[in-house]
């Protein structure tokens, strides 16, 4: 079984206009067009059997209104988690209800939210999850659509776990993007979980006679070394769908050095248990 912990969709009606906002934002390409059933289409062509869908409040008025349309989407293969942002006047009240309505977990994304993680207003955020046993999985590092903003730093987490206390939280793309190197530094002694999305293979350019400086992610010995470090029971499989290729994504991680039981935590074992599948 593979479960796929970091994909993104919109509704049909705006999923072209914002895929492409956000590519020219990137200057990166995407490989689906942002649709629930792309994302269906892609996971069947991958062999993925279940997938988690993280939306991203940009509004911060306009959370519930996004959650009641995440909890439509809950299927078989789908679960939805819902989403929050920091300066959401109802924000206690709308984590309870994200609670209440059989949510596990919600996605926060300091640099698009444009609040830092260490913040009061997050800080608050995470510490009510882990109040209400609902997983947080936070964007974690730089960002590709914007250069130089710094809200999620490895550091910064640290100190906001320090503020928050106990929380099940997962830091996408192995802890941090682009701040690899401080990542085993930062939050080994947390309990933090990392995913493995957008870490592995390269970039891929949008066809705008502009790239990215650095088109190469992590190495696989700088992937593996991060997993033996964590441990593989701390590391669950996810791809950023639409923002690479699913296939390539499992494929990457089926020829990377780990042992059998490693590649099965982070394909599925340890997901299972955060989703109570």
């Amino acid at each position: 079984m593979i479960i796929d912990f970091h994909t993104h969709t919109f509704p049909d009606p705006i999923a072209g206009a914002a895929i492409r906002k956000l590519e020219l934002a990137a200057h990166a390409r995407s490989f689906s067009g942002g649709t629930q059933s792309g994302l269906l289409h892609a996971m069947q062509a991958a062999g993925i059997d279940h997938a988690v869908i993280l939306p991203v409040a940009t509004n911060p008025l306009k959370c519930a209104s996004m959650n009641d349309k995440a909890l439509a989407i809950n299927e078989s293969r789908l679960t939805s988690f819902a989403a929050i942002h920091p300066d959401a006047p109802d924000w206690h009240a709308e984590l309870s209800r994200v609670k209440a309505l059989g949510f596990r977990g919600v996605k926060i994304h300091p640099v698009y939210q444009g609040v830092r993680i260490d913040d009061p207003r997050f800080v608050r955020i995470l510490a009510r999850c882990g109040e209400l046993g609902l997983t947080v999985v936070m964007h974690s590092g730089a960002d590709i659509g914007f250069p130089g903003a710094v809200f999620c730093s490895p550091a910064m987490l640290r100190s906001a776990l320090q503020q928050a206390g106990p929380v099940t939280l997962i830091a996408a793309h192995m802890g941090g993007w682009r701040n690899w190197q401080e990542v085993p530094e930062q939050l080994l002694d947390t309990s933090v979980l990392l995913d493995t999305a957008f870490s592995l293979g390269a970039i891929q350019p949008l066809d705008d006679h502009y790239a990215p400086e650095e088109l190469a992610l992590m190495s696989e010995e700088e992937f593996c070394a991060l997993v033996r470090i964590f441990g593989s029971s701390r590391v669950v499989f996810g791809t950023d769908s639409p923002w690479d290729d699913m296939g390539e994504c499992v494929r990457r991680i089926e020829a990377l050095p780990l042992a059998d039981q490693e590649k099965e935590d982070i394909f599925c074992g340890n997901a299972k248990k955060l989703l109570a599948l």
